[in-house]
């Protein structure tokens, strides 16, 4: 079934955009058309913009009204995605490659998670508070929305990264305009009709699919108050110079080369279902994977042989298959990426111990086999760079104060994990690692902590409370 979107979701109902120009989406598993659907650009990037300025600075507007009214309106949302939830996984898993099972646990859920959870937490949080003033009087501080958010999602977890910012947005008062990725566009028209069915009100929330001209216009148009990104560091740290010349805040979530730290008492081939979560999951097309595996030298040898024996048994296919592991990278340009790092390994001298080609009997779609590499230096290009595709390097440590070393040796910070026998000792390891993020034994987001990376990973944080107070601004009134 194909699908075809003609207009765009602009102040609260589907309008013709102003060119011509349409994004052309493809199955990552068959190369087949899977629909079209129009491009925005800078003209539908102004409407866009406009409808949400208009909405939020109405006086009896969206940000004017109280957290329980808000969030009475987010209820309603939250049900409408709900009744989509196998749409979206289907329809981000035809697009990106994203195994179905991965889908069901995330682009299917994420929205009517996120949204009540917001909700709820702008609900028990004040507006505002009373402070008696240093120097007589009182101080009423004000947490008050930041106003129009530019939300500007990546390809890889579509719906997940949108209601990263799209839910906090929206329970702190804000209007947010969303432009997607063009690789993964159809699921955002399925979000619009959630939010035309949960009646939320005109231009509170607007989404214009577009390439990275409009996405540049969007980030600096004078009309918008917050940028909101996830992808790239390159493009982010575009996007953060703008926003800098601005002045205007910034959320940027962005790349990851994080360490997996496998300690010497650690049972990894007892934990193969929690590491492979933490280091190949999505086809390796997440942000936060554990590509660089620091294994002790005394165990180098078995750890090699227990990854590879993994990366090896993976079923590769069909992303609609419930029973495949590693789907197809999103794109043709994708692919030949990672096939480039692969090349780079095996030209600096890493050790191929699985995979490296193209799956046998998969002639059709952007299929890489897992791959593992041994013997890689962290000097090693393919332990500098991020790859986004199912490769893992293995570097050899000494001692854990080597492994932490290594860990910390990195443009990145992402996240991260420690393995071991002892959660203690896995938790003083994880404490020395300089990472946004980390986890013992596993990693798995945890929607009421905050998320985010350190160095070349991007600037503040997502979900939480945090994720909440990231779309507020503070007031001062000063009284006698």
């Amino acid at each position: 079934m194909k699908h075809t979107h003609d207009s765009l979701f602009i102040g609260g109902r589907w309008q013709l955009p102003i060119g011509t120009r349409r994004i052309e989406v493809y199955s990552a598993s068959t190369e087949e058309p899977l629909g079209s659907v129009p491009e925005a650009g800078e003209g539908d990037i102004d409407r866009a913009v406009a409808a949400a300025r208009e909405a939020f600075d109405d006086p009896s507007g969206w940000a004017s009204w109280s957290p329980d009214r808000r969030g009475e309106a987010l209820e309603r949302f939250a049900t409408a995605l709900a009744k989509r939830g196998e749409q979206f996984a289907r329809l981000v898993s035809g697009q990106n490659g994203m195994p179905i099972s991965i889908g069901r646990m995330s682009e299917a859920v994420s929205g009517q998670l996120l949204v009540p959870y917001f909700a709820g937490l702008a609900r028990s949080a004040p507006a505002e508070e009373t402070r008696a003033s240093l120097v007589g009087g009182s101080t009423v501080v004000r947490r008050e929305p930041v106003g129009v958010v530019a939300a500007i999602v990546p390809w890889n977890f579509p719906q997940t990264l949108t209601f990263f910012k799209l839910a906090p947005a929206l329970a702190a008062g804000c209007t947010v305009v969303v432009k997607p990725a063009p690789e993964t566009v159809l699921d955002a028209f399925l979000l619009a009709e959630a939010v035309a069915e949960a009646e939320l009100p005109p231009g509170v929330v607007n989404i214009v699919p577009a390439g990275r001209e409009a996405g540049a216009s969007l980030v600096r148009h004078p009309g918008v108050d917050k940028v909101a990104f996830t992808g790239s560091t390159e493009t982010g740290r575009k996007i953060a110079e703008e926003c800098g010349r601005l002045l205007r805040p910034v959320t940027l979530e962005l790349g990851g080369k994080s360490a997996a730290i496998v300690l010497d008492d650690a049972d990894l081939a007892g934990q193969l279902t929690a590491f492979f979560s933490a280091t190949l999951l999505n086809n390796g097309q997440t942000c936060y994977l554990g590509t660089r595996v620091l294994a002790p030298r005394s165990r180098y040898g078995s750890v090699v042989d227990i990854l590879t024996g993994l990366a090896s048994s993976l079923q590769v296919g069909d992303p609609l298959d419930d029973a495949t592991q590693i789907g197809p990278l999103v794109s043709r340009r994708q692919r030949d990426r990672v096939e480039d790092y692969i090349a780079k390994g095996i030209a600096e001298g890493a050790r191929l111990t699985t995979g490296g080609g193209r799956p046998a009997g998969l002639d059709r779609g952007w299929f890489v086999q897992p791959t593992v590499f041994a013997d890689v230096d962290n000097s090693a290009t393919i332990a500098r760079e991020e790859i986004f595709g199912p490769v893992l390097s293995v570097i050899a440590y000494d001692d854990v104060d080597e492994a932490v070393a290594i860990a910390n040796d990195s443009d990145y910070g992402l996240a991260g994990s420690v393995w071991t026998a002892d959660p203690e000792r896995g938790l003083a390891v994880a404490r020395r690692v300089r990472t946004g993020t980390i986890g013992v034994n596993g990693y798995a987001l945890d929607p009421g902590s905050p998320f985010g990376g350190v160095k070349a990973s991007g600037m503040g944080r997502e979900l939480g409370p945090e994720g909440l107070t990231a779309f507020q601004q503070l007031k001062s009134v000063y009284l006698p």
